[in-house]
């Protein structure tokens, strides 16, 4: 156990003029004083740096849950002044550290950061903390605190442990405590000082955290069954519809394990810093569950359609996990790898209908994705530069990249539009499946009229960061691709 005073002025129960002050008010830190977790923040972090470094987890954890966070602590470089914080509670705690009382943290993270911790706030006046032997929670806690302040103390905690704790102290601050835990909190009989109640994620934030609205990019597995014709066979609509699901539930937990992999940059980032995990308004152990029930499910519906699908979305989700844990970081490598992850939605797509697959479209697909994915990368290398970085966080460009990713950006973007020429021009009137294929020439017209407009707004610092999500809600980009559904009807059909 670990009990340790920061720089304080004098704050007795008495004040100069005989009133009796508040007990010391102390404020637990994990999902409390902050919308996060240590202990799961440095696990996360520290798997992410070598995933084997996961049976280190394990043997630490064999010695105790201290020896564990003792262990994190001193091997993950944690930046703690960007973890999400409960507001509410901090102004209260500033608050009354500002009329005079006195104001601590207890908490069972490791002492270590918690004191790097309490530098962040002005109001901090002690420290209580795990000291790499004892874990400081529940009973622990509650005894040190009752040895440390034997007058009483105020409380605020969150979890079914803190119940230890709030039956030592003089009153309760419930800090985000789940409904019950609070129910349980106010039988103790003591007076709540205050209560700060934690907003539930709901649908809509799980939404968000899953990332629905991105499901649209898997409509991609829907093109192979449209193009080899089969559109009007129930059985293909069928699974193309399977593969759909499969593909989207691996998408939004492999998009949960990227976000985990990637809480520290997102903090630091001016959109990505809103997101559930990032935000805190999803509990990382709420969120790493989530993941792997995502993935399990994707891969059995992946199953149904046979081994192929399977195998693709195997691949899928390894080079997804490979880009979280490595490739992002590395330019270039990392636009290519984004482009591949498109295109295996195709690959999917084909092999769930059993469609012959065609160069010309997968070809197609890594040029005109790959420069997709370089517009992404130009608006974050913009908007570093704009809020003064040298550097991408998180990736692996320099401010000074600029030109040149703009410049393999439109060059990959015309190789699609040309490779979308050719295919007309030595496949389609050859083919028996276009009645009226002099209609498809409208493709490659509309096609360089949309990603020219991606790229000039890009140039412009207009786009947001990803090219594909901002083209399904721009009235242009939505309007053009109208233009050539209607292109490929009138070829088809006509």
């Amino acid at each position: 156990m670990s009990s340790l005073s920061l720089p304080q002025v004098d704050r007795s129960r008495v004040d100069e003029a005989g009133a009796t002050r508040k007990p010391p008010l102390v404020l637990d830190v994990d999902d409390a004083l902050l919308r996060t977790d240590m202990l799961h923040e440095t696990a996360v972090a520290y798997v992410k740096a070598n995933p084997l470094r996961v049976f280190n987890l394990v043997l630490w954890l064999l010695k105790g849950k201290a020896t564990l966070k003792r262990k994190l602590s001193e091997s993950v470089p944690l930046d703690v002044d960007n973890l999400p914080v409960n507001q509410e509670l901090v102004g209260y705690a500033r608050q009354e550290h500002a009329r005079g009382r006195q104001v601590g943290l207890a908490t069972a993270a490791d002492e270590l950061l918690t004191l790097r911790l309490a530098r962040r706030f002005e109001f901090v006046d002690f420290v209580v903390a795990s000291d790499g032997v004892e874990n400081m929670k529940g009973a622990r806690k509650a005894k040190a605190l009752t040895e440390r302040f034997p007058d009483g103390f105020a409380y605020a905690g969150d979890s079914r442990s803190d119940l230890q704790v709030w039956s030592q102290a003089e009153t309760i601050v419930l800090a985000g405590a789940a409904p019950a835990t609070a129910r349980k909190a106010k039988a103790l009989g003591k007076p709540v000082e205050a209560e700060f109640i934690r907003p539930a994620l709901g649908l809509k934030g799980w939404a968000r955290a899953l990332r629905v609205h991105q499901w649209a990019k898997n409509a991609l597995v829907f093109v192979p069954l449209i193009l080899s014709g089969m559109a009007d066979e129930p059985l293909a609509v069928m699974q193309a519809l399977v593969a759909f699901f499969a593909m989207s539930l691996m998408a939004s937990g492999t998009y949960l394990l990227n976000d985990l992999f990637d809480l520290a940059d997102d903090r630091v980032h001016w959109t990505k810093r809103n997101r559930p995990l990032a935000s805190g308004a999803l509990r990382i152990k709420h969120g790493v569950p989530a993941a792997a029930g995502l993935v399990g499910a994707s891969l059995l519906a992946a199953a149904t359609l046979g081994l192929p699908s399977l195998a693709l979305l195997v691949v899928y989700m390894a080079t997804t996990l490979a880009y979280s844990f490595y490739l992002k970081r590395q330019p270039i490598v990392d636009a290519f790898t984004l482009a591949a992850l498109f295109t295996l939605r195709l690959g999917i797509g084909i092999t769930a209908v059993g469609a012959i697959p065609s160069p010309w479209l997968l070809v197609f697909s890594m040029f005109l994705f790959t420069s997709l994915s370089f517009a992404k990368r130009q608006t974050e290398i913009q908007k570093s530069v704009a809020n003064g970085r040298t550097s991408v966080s998180g990736r692996g460009y320099l401010g000074t990249d600029a030109a040149l990713v703009v410049a393999m950006g439109v060059a990959t973007s015309m190789a699609a539009i040309t490779i979308m020429v050719l295919y007309i021009m030595n496949d389609v009137y050859s083919a028996e499946f276009y009645g009226q294929p002099l209609f498809l020439w409208v493709f490659p017209a509309a096609l360089f009229m949309w990603v020219s407009r991606i790229w000039l707004l890009c140039h412009r610092q207009e786009l947001n960061d990803d090219p594909v999500a901002f083209a399904i809600r721009d009235r242009i980009s939505i309007g053009l691709g109208g233009l050539m559904g209607v292109a490929f009807l009138s070829g088809w059909l006509l």
